[in-house]
């Protein structure tokens, strides 16, 4: 019996004239690699995509609680304090106090007011989380005497009762159980991320353009005066992504459900405790087929679902299929009539029949794509069978 512990998931999106990816200097993002340098799309930046994007499978539709990722959640708590009859000086005493005790970093300590709540970075906090503070701060408020006894409160109630805010049900939100959470504080719990996300590069040597444009002034158009009311230039870039993710499983499901890893396949863990685990692994395989990142979404509408997927499952570690690209595809290629896309598909295909005649790995695979292609080794499907199939395995523990 195959397990699937890791869920691999590969993915080639095309993006024309879009600049998907900024960096400091407002150009498209790089990645040297091989003999050419490539474009690229962080991780950060798509699964930002994926954790916001609303749609019929979006991960708030999952019925777990979301988080917040914020440098201003103190002053959020303290906002909703009040809301609850509390006086402004005295939630403020307790949100200085949750900070002060090292609940999130202490970036604003040495500011006054709301600059006071300011935390040095956006620190990820899972709702139920935050509802606990705000229902706790409240209640500790409303019996103190004075803002200092308060403070004292409140630092006391954060060490008497951190095993209460780590035993709180999806506390930390389902982005940190899928993206992992990295915290300093003695109270929250870490999370170790359940979800790899790798950058987005293209295939073949980067494509860019410098786009110059100009604005036109309406009210003096109209009045005859030539020329603009601005000149601009942005870079814009055109390519085909390789992407990929990996889902380590048993992880996803001790996040979700708090079920030690070695115990997520076992006999006695019924497939209803991996139900949650399948369903977020079929609403990100939709995410990742059909949601795209870009900036100057209104200037270039870089929208596109995926070209092809492959989903891999089984209990070897996981392997990238990036190595395929290390030799940049060539635009063009006199010896070979088909596409660049036929052509990408075709050195996947040749690496996954080469490193399985090296490995034997017994991986379970199945695959979709808009051209003529086979995959070594794959069963080829459309996206609604493709994400129910992940979810199914999953839920069965078997591939």
């Amino acid at each position: 019996m195959r397990l699937p512990r890791f869920i691999q998931i590969h993915t080639l999106h095309t993006y024309p004239a879009a600049l998907l990816n900024r960096d400091d200097a407002g150009l498209a993002k790089r990645l040297p690699l091989g003999n050419a340098v490539r474009t690229r799309i962080s991780s950060q930046c798509l699964k930002r995509h994926w954790r916001v994007t609303d749609d019929k499978f979006a991960l708030s539709r999952l019925d777990v609680p979301m988080a917040i990722r914020s440098r201003a959640t103190l002053e959020h708590i303290s906002k909703r304090v009040q809301e609850n009859g509390i006086s402004a000086a005295m939630a403020q005493a307790a949100a200085e106090a949750l900070r002060d005790a090292g609940l999130l970093d202490k970036g604003g300590k040495d500011k006054k007011g709301e600059d006071a709540l300011k935390t040095g970075q956006a620190v990820l906090l899972g709702k139920a989380e935050i509802d606990y503070l705000v229902k706790r701060c409240t209640e500790l408020a409303e019996s103190a005497a004075d803002e200092q006894v308060l403070k004292t409160d409140v630092a006391k109630a954060l060490k008497d009762e951190k095993k209460n805010i780590e035993a709180l049900k999806h506390g930390s939100g389902l982005e940190s159980a899928l993206f992992g959470r990295m915290v300093t504080s003695d109270i929250l719990a870490s999370r170790d991320a359940s979800i790899y996300v790798a950058h987005a590069f293209t295939v073949h040597p980067a494509q860019v353009e410098n786009d110059y444009f100009t604005v036109v002034d309406d009210l003096l158009h109209e009045a005859g005066e030539l020329g603009s009311a601005g000149i601009f230039d942005t870079e814009l870039a055109s390519g085909l992504y390789y992407g990929y993710v990996v889902v380590d499983v048993p992880q996803l499901i001790e996040n979700l459900e708090g079920i030690a890893v070695q115990d997520c396949f076992s006999p006695d863990t019924p497939p209803a405790r991996r139900e949650l685990a399948g369903r977020v692994v079929q609403h990100l395989l939709h995410l990742i087929a059909t949601v795209s990142p870009g900036a100057k979404r209104g200037s270039t509408a870089p929208f596109d679902w995926a070209k092809f997927v492959l989903v891999e499952a089984g209990d070897w570690q996981p392997r990238s299929l990036a190595g395929a690209f290390h030799d940049a595809l060539p635009l063009e290629d006199k010896h070979n009539s088909g596409t660049i896309r036929q052509r990408t598909v075709a050195r996947l295909s040749d690496e996954i029949a080469a490193m399985d005649e090296a490995y034997g790995a017994p991986l379970a695979r199945r695959f979709l794509a808009l051209d003529p292609v086979e995959v070594a080794g794959a069963e080829r499907t459309n996206l609604n069978k493709l994400a129910d199939w992940a979810r199914d395995i999953v839920q069965q523990g078997e591939c």
